[in-house]
């Protein structure tokens, strides 16, 4: 029969969101279990199945297969049974439209050889495990049909075995080139990776997408990967040789599935630097949810630690799309990825969840669960975001009016910047005046970019520029050639022109005024500890006596307000019926309206909040860090604190290290005092990296330990808002198609770029190699 048989390569495929994946086994020495060349037997009816095989020989059995190619007669007359009234059989020509397709002399069946080399039996119908892997297909027929159906959707069995098959051949091809060719080959094979290699990274390090609509010869943009291939090649001819685009295609190594392999290696090789860094250290879990540019909400997984020269690192191990979120799920997660990389529990010192995600009440479980099997997992929160959670927080709690009042002024923004055309010169000139006002961009020496990206900001010049916000709301509205534009702007117009709005308005203003200084110092690089101790309690007793004195005074400017801007007034005696009032909502005053329901309870909640973010046991953990800041000579030392501090790291301290630590304490600050090495320290960040360099990190290691704690708990944060701007950066039709596994590579690989440009290519083509 072998002399009918046809050596065939399979057609290349377009690329599937099926993830790839071979099995994990455990390699036992070599010459342990050989393969029996008499077992590969080119029949498929009569062949034993791979998973028979020794689970050492199967990669071997595979390859054998592959080099012989599907068993496909050619030349050959295939027997005729009768279906109905019509005689019928296997159609030579089938082979050309599906070159998976095999047939069986012994069985009169077609079989599926990619199915027969890699099938997940858990997945596909009846179709895809046994007719076309087992017993054999024979109802000519319905042949095509049937062929079809095996074939199915992208997700289907066949679909992931062809995806395997293909990613085993660039396998195959990478590792014969690497160890089977002479030296002058192998060093070709290995400048053409490497070349490869070096396009793959530059395309993770910009955040581009891989591949175009099409990747044909003909085609106008064939996508980054191929495009800046050509340019290499026609800047440096050289590379012509190495890539040898006259090679059969998977011998190029450009196929999608290579590119899948390059990504992949680059990521697990990032990931491994990265644990490899974190080594035997305490470190600090991050978790955190956002929502990327199409509202899919993600989990990230984060880790801090400080390394070894005392710096403090923050680093992405994970991004993914829960199908839901439990907090017993994500347990689950955070599990499989310490058990995955070695990472310990023993070693969690810090917990930091998103306080704002959609998350929130499972994050609180999660704490809850974690904190059980690991006391010492202390939770904190980046308290630079702090208080802007507590805006969606009050979004949520009150029936979404303050968040509404934001939406207007973002929709207030955009439209005063709309190109409109004035019917004159002068009220264009006019027009361009007042949008220059508005935006801050008169010569006043202000800081330009903060002029609409604060929020505090922006009402405050709503506030003080209303008359030229109206007007140019009007221009806008008579104006503009876009129709929807017009009709944005007179919806807002609308919107302004009431007395809740304003009254909203005035409210928010005084709300983020009071926090506005405390924002400031929580959003800077280097915090000043002690300083944002002091503005936290000042906030506190500001918003108490806010509440309790300043319900007249707000009603009487925005009562002023609104009679110098012409915005109709309202009888606070009146009661609240109006259109489009709930139907069981009960009748109350305006008074009662205003001064209850918005009023008290608006500030009511942003004081729970802050109470809760600055909670009494974190503003105690603080104490105990300012006590550490190198400031002013370490003006805020104090031993008792810090003795208090260490005594909530258990695991950390031995008793004896107790005994040593108050005399280390003393020694330190005595010391650092009387350095001046360490007088223009201005950030406990800062004295770590020091203490590292000068070693008084061994001199001092006990109070080191302390600070290496201090530092680990997340209390300024940045991975989150990183991890969200890459999203949006990468994000493309090419992540959504190729899956949740490549989304997570690419993402890791453009984040920690700066990890990966200390990964040596060697280090990533012997991954590769190893598969």
């Amino acid at each position: 029969m072998e002399k009918y048989l046809k050596r065939c390569r399979s057609a290349s495929s377009s690329s599937s969101n099926v993830t790839t994946g071979f099995e994990i086994v455990e390699i036992k020495p070599r010459g342990e279990v050989k393969l029996n060349l008499d077992e590969i037997v080119s029949d498929p009816g009569l062949r034993k199945p791979v998973d028979e095989f020794d689970v050492n020989v199967r990669d071997e059995v595979r390859r054998e297969y592959m080099a012989r190619g599907p068993c496909q007669l050619v030349g050959y007359t295939y027997p005729r049974s009768t279906f109905g009234i019509h005689d019928r059989s296997f159609q030579e020509v089938w082979y050309r439209k599906f070159p998976w397709l095999e047939y069986s002399e012994s069985k009169d069946a077609a079989f599926c050889f990619w199915c027969y080399l890699f099938k997940q039996s858990e997945k596909g119908g009846r179709y895809a495990v046994d007719a076309f892997t087992k017993t054999g297909f024979c109802n000519w027929k319905r042949a095509l049909e049937k062929f079809s159906a095996h074939v199915g959707a992208v997700n289907s069995c066949h679909n992931n075995a062809r995806i395997q098959f293909e990613a085993f051949q660039d396998q195959i091809h990478s590792t014969n080139m690497l160890e089977s060719f002479s030296r002058e080959m192998n060093a070709i094979c290995r400048a053409r990776l490497t070349t490869l290699l070096d396009v793959t990274r530059f395309i993770l390090k910009q955040g581009w997408p891989f591949y175009g609509v099409e990747e044909f010869d003909f085609s106008m943009n064939r996508g980054n990967f191929v495009e800046l291939l050509d340019f290499f090649i026609q800047n440096n001819p050289g590379i012509t040789k190495v890539l040898d685009l006259s090679a059969p295609e998977n011998s190029q190594m450009m196929t999608l599935e290579t590119q899948k392999q390059f990504v992949h290696a680059c990521a697990s090789e990032i990931t491994l630097a990265i644990v490899g860094d974190i080594g035997d250290k305490v470190f600090t879990l991050l978790v955190d949810g956002f929502w990327d540019i199409i509202i899919d909400e993600h989990i990230g997984i984060f880790v801090r630690y400080v390394n070894d020269e005392g710096c403090v690192i923050e680093r992405l191990l994970e991004i993914m799309q829960p199908p839901y979120c439990k907090s017993d799920f994500l347990k689950g997660v955070i599990d499989a990825l310490f058990a995955k990389h070695g990472l310990s529990f023993s070693k969690l010192r810090g917990l930091g969840f998103n306080g704002g995600s959609g998350f929130r009440r499972e994050f609180s479980k999660l704490k809850s669960v974690i904190l059980q099997e690991n006391p010492y997992a202390m939770y904190s929160h980046c308290f630079s975001c702090q208080l802007q959670l507590i805006i969606f927080a009050l979004g949520k709690e009150q029936r979404l009016i303050v968040c509404q009042v934001f939406d207007a002024i973002s929709m207030i923004v955009n439209t005063i910047g709309a190109v409109v055309k004035m019917p004159d010169e002068l009220k264009q000139a006019e027009h361009e005046r007042l949008v220059k006002e508005l935006d801050g961009e008169e010569a006043d020496g202000e800081d330009q970019d903060t002029r609409w990206g604060s929020y505090y900001l922006t009402l405050l010049r709503l506030c003080s520029s209303w008359p030229s916000i109206e007007q140019v709301l009007i221009n806008v509205s008579d104006h503009s050639t876009c129709s929807d534009t017009r009709l944005n702007a007179y919806h807002m117009i609308e919107k302004i022109d009431n007395h809740e709005f304003v009254f909203l308005l005035h409210l928010m203003r005084d709300l983020l005024g009071i926090t506005h200084e405390l924002s400031l110092v929580l959003q800077e690089k280097e915090k000043n500890i002690i300083q944002a101790l002091s503005l936290i309690s000042s906030v506190k007793y500001q918003l108490q006596r806010y509440r309790e004195d300043n319900w007249e005074i707000i009603l009487d400017q925005v009562n002023k307000f609104c009679e110098l801007n012409q915005v109709p007034l309202i009888d606070m005696d009146g009661d609240t019926s109006r259109p489009g009032k709930r139907q069981f909502e009960p009748v109350v005053s305006n008074h009662h309206h205003y001064h209850v329901r918005v009023f008290c309870q608006i500030v009511d909640s942003v004081i729970q909040e802050i109470n809760e973010l600055f909670s009494d046991d974190r503003i105690e953990v603080l104490r105990c860090i300012a006590c550490l800041d190198p400031r002013n000579s370490f003006s805020q030392f104090n031993v008792d604190q810090l003795m208090h501090f260490a005594s909530l790291y258990k695991e950390d301290f031995s008793a004896d290290d107790y005994l040593f630590l108050p005399q280390q304490l003393s020694n330190f600050v005595a010391n650092m005092r009387h350095d001046s090495e360490f007088s223009e320290i201005s950030s406990l960040a800062r004295l770590a990296m020091k203490m590292v360099e000068t070693g008084k990190s061994s001199v001092f290691p006990l109070v080191y330990r302390l600070i290496e704690l201090a530092l680990v708990l997340p209390i300024a944060t940045a991975s989150v808002e990183r991890a969200f701007s890459a999203m949006k950066t990468i994000r493309t039709h090419e992540v959504d198609e190729r899956g949740e596994e490549w989304r997570n590579a690419t993402l890791i690989a453009h984040i920690e770029h700066d990890v990966l440009s200390t990964v040596e290519n060697e280090q990533i083509l012997r991954h590769i190699q190893l598969g």
